[in-house]
């Protein structure tokens, strides 16, 4: 473990604020000087943007530049991404101004699998405070600055827990599905790391479909924020459908919207880039409400 510092200098589409807020993540806390703390494998990570600069702090295991070029999506261009969706319409253009420093992370397949069925009929600050509460009893504890931080834990690791040991964490219904979802991978009955070589996405959400606790939504929040990376899929939620029915479908009753006309609508507007114009709509639309 060793502490480690990188600036970087007049990047291009990166705002704290937009990637840690906009729904993707649950493993990072403001501070109160603005910048945000985050656990990122084995290495806890602070994040200040001062002018034009990006600084990152790092006490931890790896190489402190190759993981945030690799975490961040830096080798992406996103600012290419963002003309091209400017130009569908003045919504969407409206919606990137907004949230012009969002970037899609790279998290950890089996963290965002877990994390995203907990995230099921869950809101954010529950989210956070069941993954802490896991990640404090099943994963190793960092001490930097005088403060304790805890790792995700591993497959291994979780796979200790009985249902009863996560119901008492707060899980609710999703004990049951976290322990079998566990399990399966632990038994290889689905090789994450496989997942990555396949090319339809369609393909790999059907395998994600068939753990336990991961529906539709949570499948496509797995493909799009995690290691998988998959523009070409639109999680659809309650802000989403909303946003959408707003814009386009004008449906009087927006709960009357079809999830498979919202797919279609979007993949015809957005194209392979629909995970990321989804991503500008929810934040507008979520934190403008």
């Amino acid at each position: 473990m060793k502490e480690q510092k990188y600036i970087l200098s007049n990047v291009d589409s990166f705002e704290p604020k937009h990637i840690f807020e906009c729904g993707q993540c649950f493993r990072w806390d403001e501070d109160l000087d603005g910048s945000y703390t985050g656990v990122v494998g084995e290495n806890v990570i602070n994040v200040q943007k001062v002018d034009n600069k990006v600084i990152f702090t790092s006490f931890g295991a790896d190489n402190l530049e190759e993981l945030v070029n690799k975490y961040f999506d830096l080798e992406r261009d996103y600012k290419k991404i963002k003309n091209t969706l400017s130009k569908v319409d003045e919504y969407l253009a409206n919606s990137i101004e907004y949230g012009s420093g969002i970037r899609i992370l790279n998290q950890d397949l089996w963290e965002t699998i877990i994390s995203f069925i907990i995230s099921a009929n869950n809101n954010i600050p529950r989210i956070k405070t069941i993954i802490n509460r896991m990640s404090k009893k099943y994963g190793n504890k960092i001490v930097w600055n005088n403060k304790e931080y805890y790792t995700f834990p591993k497959v291994e690791s979780l796979s200790q827990a009985t249902v009863e040991d996560l119901r008492n964490l707060g899980l609710g219904f999703r004990d049951v599905r976290i322990y079998e979802t566990t399990n399966k991978i632990l038994n290889k009955e689905i090789d994450l790391e496989k997942l990555h070589e396949i090319e339809d996405t369609n393909q790999v959400r059907e395998i994600l479909l068939s753990l336990s606790g991961v529906g539709p939504k949570v499948a496509d929040c797995i493909l799009l924020f995690s290691t998988l990376k998959r523009f070409d899929v639109f999680p659809i939620d309650v802000w989403v459908r909303r946003v959408m029915n707003e814009l386009y479908i004008k449906n009087e009753d927006e709960t009357k919207v079809n999830k498979k006309e919202i797919e279609k609508l979007a993949k015809e507007k957005y194209g392979k880039l629909e995970g990321l114009a989804q991503q500008y709509l929810f934040y507008w639309k979520r934190d403008t409400a």
